[in-house]
Formats: C-alpha cells, sequence, structure tokens
C-alpha cells in the first residue's frame, strides 16, 4: 500500500489514464485525415486566403492533397497529427513513381509529398482545371 492506495488501483488508475490518452490522440489524428476530395477543398479554402477550389486529388492514405483553384494549387499535408497547406503555382514539379505521384514544393520546411494511388495524368488534368478556373476581369 502507498498512501492508502493498493497496487491494484494504482495499477488501473495507471491503465485507464493511458487508455484516454490514446483514445484522445486517436481522435485528433481523424480530424486531420484527408479522407475526401470535398473535405480538401473545404480544408484549402479555410487555411489559405482567397482561395476558391475548383477541384481535388487525396492520397490513398489520407496523408496529402492537391487542391485546385485560381490558376495555382494548394498543398494539403498531414504531419504528426498537424495539418498543413501551401500555395504552388503552376506548372508542379512532378515526379512518378511505383506508389503515385510526388509532388516538389521547392519549400524545405513543407518537404515533397507523395500521392498514393494517384496517377501523373490525375494531377496535370488537376491543373487544367485550376488554369481553366483563373478568371480576370479587366475594367
Amino acid at each position: 500500500m502507498i498512501l492508502g492506495f493498493t497496487w491494484t488501483q494504482i495499477a488501473l488508475t495507471c491503465a485507464a489514464i493511458v487508455a484516454l490518452a490514446w483514445f484522445a490522440r486517436s481522435l485528433r489524428l481523424e480530424e486531420s485525415r484527408l479522407s475526401s476530395p470535398e473535405k480538401a477543398r473545404e480544408l484549402a479554402r479555410h487555411r489559405l486566403a482567397a482561395f476558391e477550389p475548383v477541384a481535388a486529388l487525396v492520397s490513398g492514405d489520407g496523408s496529402a492533397a492537391l487542391v485546385a483553384g485560381g490558376g495555382s494549387v494548394a498543398v494539403l499535408k498531414r504531419t504528426r497529427g498537424k495539418l498543413t497547406a501551401r500555395r504552388l503555382l503552376l506548372p508542379l514539379d512532378t515526379v512518378t513513381s511505383i506508389e503515385g505521384v510526388r509532388v516538389e514544393t521547392h519549400d524545405p520546411a513543407f518537404g515533397e509529398i507523395t500521392l498514393f494511388g494517384v496517377l501523373e495524368a490525375d494531377v496535370r488534368k488537376l491543373e487544367a482545371e485550376s488554369s481553366r478556373a483563373l478568371v480576370v476581369t479587366l475594367h
């Protein structure tokens, strides 16, 4: 006995704390998962000022996405439970691999992303949609 508690009570308390911490972490990770193109478009709209998304590609593992809009492409990336976003100008620097398409952002702090299960043709189509979305009004 320690301070009036039995070893069983201490062990159960520690187990409950660990279980609650694991549960809280799993909820936070699920929030940042890019589960659909609709969610990726919504997140890009909220994370980047004056960005109006028109189309999106999401990695098969939910860790990254490309969102087209207004003549540029937003890159969303999940790292350690946090979601970050950057805006890239066209054309995108891509490399095709067996896993999918790797996009280089040329930002050392952000790094590159890999879109698992996405083809380079899909990325080029997204770029074209972004270019079509650019509307310039001259007065």
